[in-house]
């Protein structure tokens, strides 16, 4: 269901750490500009208007319903309404995650149609929650390091926590994954860029901008 258009475009802030994330996001919107306007997308350059309708938090990296990050979301005065955009819609996890407050979370399978209709929802003052996709996939619109490699979302996602210094068993509790999926997951990724060990994974993951580009997170949960 389509909430009513605001008279002027909702201004958002795009929440994640990578430049890469945040600019293929914000890509999305190219089509949509007399409905969102995105007010903040360079990683390393401070939000320049004081508030912003709605905070778009990118989950690639991070995990998706870290209770005290996202309860600092919603309690800075700067943003109106908080989503989550996350490939993963457990139930668990949304629960957990609307626990702490926010007012939506997404699916990163959401073309990019339905995601501005859902941030209008969210706008007009409902809760919005993706459905279940029927199947994993994908967003179009969006980017992420390693895409250009043929990584999916999810291995990009493990490779960027190997680069960060993770070990397997904190990847597993990050990405909501069992210990053995994630195994696999790395025994794919080394084979596809040709390393034997975590070291040579983790070199490779610095050369190819798998490590965070600024904490653009902290600044948004941070105290005044």
């Amino acid at each position: 269901m389509a909430a009513p258009r605001s008279s002027t475009p909702i201004r958002i802030a795009l929440v994640d750490d990578y430049d890469i994330v945040l600019t293929g996001l914000a890509h999305m919107f190219d089509h949509y500009q007399d409905r969102v306007t995105v007010v903040e997308i360079d990683a390393n350059t401070a939000l320049v208007d004081d508030h912003v309708d709605i905070v778009l938090y990118d989950s690639f990296a991070q995990r998706e319903s870290d209770d005290l990050q996202l309860r600092a979301l919603v309690g800075n005065p700067r943003a109106r309404h908080v989503v989550v955009y996350t490939w993963s819609m457990q139930p668990e996890l949304v629960a957990e995650a609307m626990s702490s407050g926010i007012h939506g979370y997404l699916s990163k399978a959401l073309p990019a149609r339905e995601l501005v209709i859902a941030l209008e929802r969210v706008h007009a003052g409902e809760t919005v929650i993706s459905g279940l996709p029927s199947r994993a996939k994908n967003s179009t619109g969006a980017d992420w390091p390693g895409r250009h490699e043929g990584f999916s979302g999810r291995e990009s996602e493990i490779l960027a926590l190997i680069t960060q210094g993770k070990s397997n068993a904190e990847i597993a509790v990050i990405t909501y994954l069992s210990p053995n999926t994630i195994k696999t997951h790395i025994r794919n990724l080394y084979s596809r860029i040709g390393a034997t060990t975590r070291t040579q994974a983790v070199l490779w993951g610095v050369a190819h901008g798998f490590l965070p580009d600024y904490h653009r997170r902290d600044d948004w949960v941070a105290t005044d």
